[in-house]
């Protein structure tokens, strides 16, 4: 199963929108170089299918890949039906899915503004096993099912 990266995310403050940076580098064992949830134990990368939004734009209206604090937005794979343990390749990047959905922040700036939030629901977390560099338009490709 393969799909496409649409947005590639990072914030300076965690609980916040991120903005689409278009191409980043992941360091193994840490996350996105840059970004504020860098280094966060087992939620190294956040991952969001665009079906997810599109099914947020229809409560809330007009949305944007990062919007929900995502780091990478996807096309093309059902993210929330991939076990803990599937590892995904980007290129030459490997990522480990660790976790599916999330606790919420209370009152975290995209629940503030959006008014719901379908991270902790349909997001999904992982930790980076090997390095490297993610664009905009790039192949991510299930490698291994648990």
């Amino acid at each position: 199963m393969q799909g496409k990266i649409v947005a590639v995310c990072t914030s300076k403050n965690k609980g916040e929108r991120k903005v689409d940076v278009g191409t980043a580098l992941l360091i193994e064992g840490l996350g996105i170089e840059g970004d504020a949830h860098a280094g966060f134990a087992h939620r190294q990368i956040s991952l969001l299918s665009v079906a997810s939004i599109e099914k947020m734009k229809q409560k809330c209206g007009e949305l944007a890949p990062g919007d929900f604090a995502e780091n990478l937005t996807v096309a093309g794979l059902d993210l929330p039906a991939l076990p803990v343990g599937t590892v995904l390749r980007v290129g030459e990047v490997v990522l480990k899915v660790s976790q599916i959905g999330k606790e919420c922040h209370q009152g975290c700036a995209v629940m503030q503004a959006v008014g719901d939030c379908v991270m902790p629901r349909e997001g999904i977390f992982a930790t980076v096993e090997k390095g490297g560099r993610v664009s905009n338009g790039d192949v991510i490709e299930v490698a291994a099912h648990v």
